[in-house]
């Protein structure tokens, strides 16, 4: 197991992302409503409903998991009534206002502040446990955002750039760099729990900082970016390129029941869970079930480059009237992130990955390393 130390850097990172979290679902709200007033029900609409989607499915799982622990004897071995210092009907309450993820910060932040500022010196092992469990609550939190990021941060993004391109609303400097802010968010937030899952498997090193994390964020945030263009540029082609995206939506899907996922404990919710994995398939590549993928990925980056050297193409073609210079700079612009995207993913995977694998889990590491919480982390996606 990675010997790393969840430090008070991390904590205080923690703090910062609570307070951007927070700031991103006001200034969702506040962009729905500007529609609003400006007229455009349609943006408004769709703007309110990626935000209640993303915020209804993180509150599922994040409540699933937290029954999950309540029921899990190693987690729960005296069969309290309580997870999280309330009770099942309490957590339940907390979800339903959409109050889970708060909850797990402040979880996260009071046990983290406790390890980390207690005068008392605990013995070395009991000391690793302990860093350990923060990093699988850092990862509980981190996935969940994950979800919520690309149910609704992505598609959202889609959407902005989808009507600056077609010049429906006046874009400001200050749209361009909330635009650019957002795609810099959700390629770090594909990092950033990269980082904490890779930290709390016990069998896996972790991710190194430095170069290969920089590199890691370029592959993400061009690929991205160029997928996310490239839609917009086929929506301004035609409307029914929703449909085309609910195909491939569907596709990803397909695959991710042919692999048999299983990362619930029931049936329905791991329904949902493919369903927003084809979400995130449909955006950006993951290793579903953290095996082999050479030929899953060849596959899945040949069908991003046709996607992002047609768009344009098409666009010219079919559409020539907006041929202007800002959609030229925009095409200039995919096809650059095109090539920086793979050559970022091939110099990352071929150079700088960690390969070397720990010890496997074994009777050594304790009936703690096999409750639910780090089996639901070792069946988590695998990016």
């Amino acid at each position: 197991m990675s010997t790393s130390e969840y430090t008070k850097l991390r904590w205080g990172l923690t703090i910062a992302g609570l307070c951007l979290y927070a700031a991103d679902i006001w200034t969702d709200i506040c962009l729905a409503l500007t529609y609003y007033q400006e007229e455009h029900y349609l943006w408004a609409g769709l703007t309110l409903a990626f935000i209640l989607t993303g915020m209804l499915v993180s509150q599922i799982f994040s409540f699933a998991w937290y029954w999950d622990d309540m029921n899990d004897f190693f987690i729960n071995p005296n069969g309290k009534a309580t997870q999280a210092g309330l009770s099942k009907s309490g957590l339940g309450a907390l979800h339903v206002f959409g109050l889970g993820i708060f909850t797990r910060y402040y979880q996260l932040l009071k046990k983290g502040y406790g390890v980390l500022w207690n005068a008392t010196h605990f013995p070395a092992e009991e000391k690793r446990q302990r860093h350990h469990n923060l990093f699988c609550m850092a990862t509980d939190l981190s996935m969940l955002k994950l979800f919520e990021t690309f149910l609704e941060s992505a598609p959202q993004l889609l959407l902005q750039v989808y009507i600056v391109l077609l010049g429906h609303r006046e874009a400001t400097v200050l749209n361009y760099v909330s635009m650019a802010f957002s795609f810099l968010s959700i390629a770090w937030s594909l990092v950033d729990y990269r980082r904490c899952l890779r930290r709390s498997l016990p069998h896996i090193s972790e991710m190194p900082s430095g170069l290969p994390t920089a590199v890691y964020l370029l592959y993400k945030l061009c690929t991205i970016t160029s997928l996310i263009l490239s839609y917009s540029l086929y929506l301004i082609i035609s409307a029914y390129t929703t449909v085309a995206l609910t195909a491939v939506w569907l596709a990803m899907l397909i695959w991710t029941n042919i692999l048999q996922t299983e990362f619930c404990s029931h049936r329905g919710l791991e329904i949902l869970y493919r369903a927003v994995v084809g979400v995130i398939l449909t955006f950006t590549f993951f290793n579903v079930k953290g095996q082999d993928t050479k030929v899953p990925m060849g596959i899945y980056y040949s069908i991003f480059c046709i996607i992002n050297v047609s768009s344009p193409i098409l666009l010219s073609v079919l559409m020539p009237e907006f041929n202007s210079s800002t959609l030229l700079a925009v095409d200039i612009f995919i096809l650059c992130c095109v090539f920086l995207g793979l050559f970022c993913l091939v110099l990352y995977y071929v150079l700088l990955h960690p390969r070397v694998k720990l010890h496997d889990i074994d009777e050594v590491d304790g009936p703690g390393e096999k409750n639910n919480s780090v089996r639901r982390i070792n069946t988590f996606l695998q990016p």
